[in-house]
């Protein structure tokens, strides 16, 4: 089974497909002691890994997505006060550059607040005004699923009344690195940052800071005609540094 969040009944599928995993109250449980009783014995199976300080792959990319649960403490628990909001993406209003469909699986869940945007019309500037239109403030209660449209809703999490978990079924496709993911002010609505800035991007930034003629060509050339908006607005920076001296 694949995920094309574009396809109607492909969504559909998959939304039944993670509530009917949300209703197995244990396998998310055994998994991790068994992960746990691996780790001490050197027979881990790799069936759920690491993906960030609050996340677990349950299984790794394939036919267009992958399968993650995470974890949310609330601000009583011990890895939140030793690790602070940040840690969690808990207060940082941001959109996706990827479909992802959620279900609360443990807990009352975090609670978010929601807008809407128009990605298309947005340049993805640093302090760009943004048409910000809020649509509500809810919590992820077990059992209820939710679509995160790429590019189209734009979150800020807050940590829930005690611990919880989510299930998530995350669209995954090659171009997707090419694609911005930004973080909001929604008072000002305005684009506070990029979140995602590419390894090419890194590459390109480093080269002309070392003075690197070819880097410098490679800039005033992508500022025209570079594909992604992305790569086109971060070489016109760049360009604009050039000229400057």
């Amino acid at each position: 089974m694949g995920f094309d969040a574009g396809d109607e009944t492909s969504l559909h599928n998959a939304a039944e497909a993670l509530a009917g995993l949300a209703a197995n109250r244990t396998f998310l449980g055994d998994m991790l002691i068994d992960q746990l009783a691996g780790a001490m014995t050197g027979t881990m199976s790799g069936a759920a890994t690491a993906y960030g300080p609050q996340a677990l792959m349950l299984a790794g990319p394939r036919n267009g997505y992958f399968i993650r649960a995470n974890l949310w403490p609330a601000r009583g628990d011990p890895a939140y006060r030793a690790s602070g909001a940040a840690s969690f993406v808990y207060g940082l209003p941001h959109d996706h550059n990827f479909d992802f469909l959620t279900v609360g699986y443990f807990g009352p869940g975090y609670v978010s607040d929601y807008w809407e945007y128009d990605y298309v019309s947005v340049r993805g500037d640093v302090g760009e005004p943004v048409d910000l239109r809020f649509v509500e403030r809810s919590a992820l209660g077990e059992g209820r699923v939710l679509h995160y449209r790429a590019h189209r809703d734009v979150h800020c999490q807050h940590p829930p009344q005690s611990l919880s978990v989510s299930l998530n079924i995350c669209a995954a496709f090659p171009a997707q690195g090419w694609l911005d993911q930004y973080r909001f002010d929604t008072d000002g609505k305005r684009i506070a940052g990029v979140l995602n800035p590419s390894a090419n991007e890194v590459i390109l930034r480093a080269g002309v800071a070392l003075g690197n003629e070819n880097a410098r060509s490679l800039t005033c050339d992508f500022a025209r005609h570079h594909p992604s908006a992305a790569m086109r607005r971060v070489a016109s920076e760049l360009s604009r540094q050039i000229r400057s001296g």
